[in-house]
């Protein structure tokens, strides 16, 4: 096992240099890719070779590419057998939907030369949908967890043909709770000895480390990581406002992003839709995505975000990990999160892949106290800004939201379902 360190935004490997067939670089000069990233330098000579590799980096470094490319190449050296055309032959399991949804749109991208058959399974929408595409056969299967175990049992496909498995984000499945869903579905794949394995974390603790002996086949370990946990080209400054500063300030501040690609994160949801409001009242283009919002409603959400529709994000911490939203310019923690770790997650959104970007902090009188930790969990102080150098213009408050629909039940003395009359013995609640 060994460990390799970098730290360069991109490095000098060209992927030309690499032993890739004509229609995997096909896909690369579309996507318009050059240079390997770090991780996707120490990653892809090893695991083209068929090694298995756990790998550490930081969020935005180009880790989806390092495993989509050693998929393509694997399946496209090894032409199946007609009876192993409708099942699956490598499966990528990520954590949340946000995220395996940007797999997908990368794999189609990246992949759309290699006449692959790409196949998405994720909880919330299009359960039919997707049963159908799977029952009509893929060669990639791209989901999380309970969708892919609820089409698993179902034997709507089986994994008895899969040459690699990918976990994305392993520390977050431990988080979420998936650690069982993982062992489950990694079970019932061949060996280890007889696929490839390819693991990517933001840390290789002890648990994902555990996993990593347990479900790989000796895995070389890399590790990209620098001397900052945050991202180096991340210009990071914290405001101290008082509570009834923030909403001004924060106008005042998206005044000078006009060209800006900014997300905005609360703590709360009630939060979130109170600032997207207020923002909207005052001229912003701003939308809002939470826990709360549906599925198919955040993807539209998030596809305007990316194509610029709309300008700014307003979110809570479901949103801090699992995307991939490029020239995002801009972070601004509203309230500064209550975790050292989501302050990293969040203002990973910007300055990926060696771009620059700015993340604003309000330490108000609800959250300041959090600050200490997050500099001692970043390892440095982030430099102080004066409120007063902040125009605080005068704002219009939104109108406030309409009243959520109130449940009618039956009206005392309705007939019930049986015919006969409710009453306190027989017929009430159950």
């Amino acid at each position: 096992m060994s460990e390799k360190l970098s730290s360069s935004p991109l490095t000098d490997t060209r992927f030309d240099s690499l032993d890739l067939r004509d229609d995997v670089r096909a896909g690369l000069e579309k996507a318009g890719f050059t240079h390997c990233t770090p991780i996707q330098e120490l990653t892809l000579p090893l695991a083209l070779k068929g090694a298995d590799v756990a790998g550490q980096a930081q969020t935005g470094t180009g880790k989806t590419a390092a495993f989509l490319l050693v998929i393509f190449e694997r399946l496209l050296s090894h032409k199946p057998q007609d009876d192993r055309r409708r099942h699956p032959r490598a499966l990528v399991v990520a954590p949340t939907r946000e995220l395996a949804l940007q797999i997908h749109r990368d794999a189609v991208l990246l992949g759309g030369q290699t006449g692959l058959r790409f196949g998405l399974a994720y909880g919330g929408v299009d359960y039919d949908k997707q049963r159908n595409q799977l029952q009509e056969g893929v060669d990639i299967l791209i989901g999380t967890p309970g969708r892919l175990i609820d089409y698993f049992k179902q034997k709507v496909y089986h994994l008895r043909n899969i040459e690699v498995v990918v976990l994305d984000e392993a520390d977050r499945m431990f988080d979420l709770g998936f650690i069982k869903d993982i062992r489950f579905l990694l079970r019932r794949t061949p060996p280890p000895d007889e696929r490839q394995g390819l693991m990517f974390s933001a840390t290789l603790g002890f648990r994902v480390m555990e996993l990593a002996y347990e479900h790989m086949n000796s895995p070389e370990t890399i590790k990209v990581e620098s001397d900052q946990v945050t991202a180096d080209n991340v210009e990071q400054r914290v405001y101290y406002p008082a509570n009834n500063e923030k909403i001004p300030m924060l106008i005042g501040l998206l005044r000078d992003m006009d060209d800006g690609h900014v997300m905005v994160f609360t703590n709360t949801r009630a939060a979130a839709d109170r600032v997207g409001r207020t923002l909207n009242a005052n001229g912003h283009s701003a939308a809002v995505i939470s826990g709360q919002v549906h599925q198919k409603k955040r993807q539209t959400l998030l596809r305007k975000f990316h194509d610029g529709e709309i300008h700014i994000l307003v979110a809570t911490d479901v949103a801090a990990r699992g995307l991939h939203i490029p020239d995002v310019t801009h972070v601004i923690n509203f309230d500064l999160p209550q975790d050292a770790e989501d302050y990293v997650h969040r203002i990973g959104r910007t300055a990926r892949l060696g771009a620059k970007g700015e993340a604003i902090s309000f330490a108000c009188e609800d959250y300041a106290f959090h600050l200490p930790e997050i500099e001692d969990y970043i390892g440095y102080p982030i430099p102080m800004e004066s409120t007063e150098t902040v125009d605080q213009p005068k704002f219009k408050r939104p109108p406030p939201p309409p009243p959520k629909a109130r449940h009618r039940g039956k009206p005392h003395g309705g007939r019930n379902r049986g015919g006969g009359r409710g009453n306190r013995s027989g017929g009430g609640r159950r």
